[in-house]
């Protein structure tokens, strides 16, 4: 679900470590687009990639998979990109940052997203900014949240291609946000289910599963906090490649980031009370069996007194024949089985109905 990688202790600092098997060639895609023309194009190497020119379009380079490092060093050298930023690049499951650079800005972010199977998944999204340049790498070529963005910029839809390249880093960054909303939406349904199941009938896969929620409430928290730093510092900063019309935007964009904190928080508060709910729940089941068993116990003590009583088996006569004087007299009685057991049934009956007026049962 989240992945972590990081280079081996004692690695000399900007080392380029290779991805293990199984991680194919990367998608290279290019934008360029300004008021009033776009253009997609894929190339196949990094050496078709285009040089940054002063011709008025911003250029959006994506690299979508991390399986060739070779690529992403040739990345580096062609747009003089700083190599310890490349390292975090490849060091998966960092956490969102700002940093700045002398020729270009470096933003780490983690992209929150369900699979299929409702599987929450984080994955990592490198931007690179400079001036009328932007440059993403992500994990994965399959898989982003990217594509309202792309279409935007097809269609020339809202302030997108009137901006720089600084706004095609905000929008970026406010999909990866916003799309934290659908994914906090299925965990606050799925809390009221659970709400539902553990007053209903608690068991212990309603454990199981209010656990996984913390813990995957805990996971956007720790990857949603340091964004709402990210745009902070892009807020606050003085880069010539973040300028003052963006800065509004990201003003909205860091209210997002509140909002989306603020149901985190609110989320694993409604988590932890639905686990305190079912150790209550699971308590008051128990106290209440324990009653039902106290007072099905409490009605056999006086008829187990009474059987007890009767079958200590005095004999009713003394050795020479005689009748005993002290004996019981209900033991030679033709009726006194008959009349024991119809009294054993009237004080099981009453005391039933006494536990039933008192609401005991």
């Amino acid at each position: 679900m989240f992945k972590k990688r990081y280079s081996r202790p004692g690695t000399p600092p900007a080392t380029l470590n290779p991805f293990p098997q199984g991680h194919g060639k990367p998608v290279l895609r290019v934008i360029e687009y300004d008021h009033d023309t776009v253009t997609e194009t894929t190339v196949q190497s990094v050496a078709d990639l285009p040089l940054p020119a002063d011709d008025g379009k911003i250029r959006w380079i994506e690299m979508n998979g991390l399986g060739d490092v070779e690529a992403l060093r040739l990345l580096g050298e062609r747009y003089n990109l700083h190599p310890l930023a490349l390292e975090d690049v490849l060091n998966i499951g960092q956490r969102p940052k700002f940093e700045s650079y002398e020729n270009h800005l470096f933003i780490v972010a983690q992209m929150i997203y369900n699979e299929p199977d409702q599987t929450m998944c984080a994955e990592q999204v490198s931007l690179f900014i400079s001036e009328n340049m932007l440059i993403s790498v992500q994990e994965d070529s399959e898989t982003d949240v990217f594509e309202p963005v792309r279409q935007r910029i097809r269609t020339g839809g809202g302030y997108i291609r009137k901006m720089n390249s600084d706004y095609l880093a905000y929008a970026l960054i406010d999909a990866i946000v916003d799309h934290c909303f659908p994914v906090l939406e299925e965990i606050g349904e799925a809390l009221e289910e659970l709400e539902d199941a553990v007053l209903d009938k608690p068991s212990p896969n309603t454990v199981g599963q209010i656990h996984n929620l913390k813990r995957m409430l805990m996971q956007l928290r720790r990857f949603v906090w340091p964004e709402r730093d990210v745009v902070s510092a892009m807020l606050h900063s003085d880069s010539p490649f973040i300028h003052e019309e963006t800065k509004v935007f990201l003003r909205d964009l860091y209210d997002h980031t509140v909002q989306i904190m603020d149901l985190i928080e609110a989320y694993r508060e409604v988590a932890m009370g639905l686990f305190e709910m079912y150790l209550s729940s699971v308590s008051m089941r128990t106290n209440e069996t324990m009653r039902v068993l106290t007072v099905i116990s409490a009605i056999f003590i006086p008829l187990t007194f009474i059987v007890g009583l009767y079958g200590m088996n005095f004999q009713d006569k003394t050795p020479d024949g005689a009748p005993a004087p002290t004996n019981m007299p209900e033991l030679s009685w033709k009726y006194g089985y008959v009349s024991v057991i119809s009294v054993m049934a009237l004080v099981a009956i009453g005391q039933v109905y006494f536990f039933k007026k008192r609401k005991w049962l």
